[in-house]
Parts: C-alpha cells; structure tokens; sequence
C-alpha cells in the first residue's frame, strides 16, 4: 500500500541552521531517500519551496479564485513530502519517524485511496 508522508515545518524552522548543518540535512535526507529505495519502500520525494511561493485555488459561485499562499492559516506549512510503499500503517509509520528533516517539523503520514 502507499503512503504519503507529508512534512510540515514552521517557515523558519530551518533558517538557525548553519551552512554546513543544513548542507549534513540535506545529505542525510538523500541519503534516506536511497537507503528506502534499497528496501521497496522509496516512491518519489520532494522538497517545496517556502509557503509564500505557492498560490490556493478555490471554486466559488462557478468561478475560480486564485489568492497568494498556502490554503489553510497555520503555523506550519507544508515543506515536502515522501512518497512509501509500506505493508501497513505501523511499518509506513516506523519509515516516517526516520525522516531526518523530521526532527524540526512534524509529519503526517496518510494511505492513498484508490479510486476506481
């Protein structure tokens, strides 16, 4: 089954981080991504640029309504997120608790639905 594990960090949660601990961050997540990739579990993953990049679309009275930002008011914001194939909820869980960004955000993991 897949699972979306969807991070979400405070926009600054990464900007006390020094060049050289975020330059580790990045390795080690890449290095996540391939150890995953080596046991079935790894899908697809990306970092988002920050949250004031991103544009919301709504569906209003028939028309379409582009506003600047993320869609709800938060705190937190979504920063990325790993794609996983997992058996179940708790083995989708333990991959997720080992996202190394993790450690300065929060993340939510959720199974896809299949639709027909």
């Amino acid at each position: 089954m897949k699972y979306l594990c969807c991070v979400y960090l405070e926009a600054n949660a990464l900007q006390g981080l020094s060049a050289d601990e975020l330059a580790k961050l990045n390795r080690d997540s890449v290095g996540y991504d391939k150890e995953l990739a080596k046991k079935g579990h790894y899908l697809a993953s990306s970092a988002l640029q920050p949250a004031q990049t991103a544009k919301t679309i709504r569906h209003r009275g028939g028309k379409s309504v582009v506003t600047d930002g993320p869609y709800a008011e938060s705190k937190e914001v979504l920063g990325g997120f790993i794609l996983i194939e997992a058996r179940d909820m708790a083995e989708a869980v333990r991959i997720a608790e080992n996202i190394p960004v993790g450690k300065f955000a929060s993340v939510e993991v959720r199974p896809e639905m299949k639709i027909d």
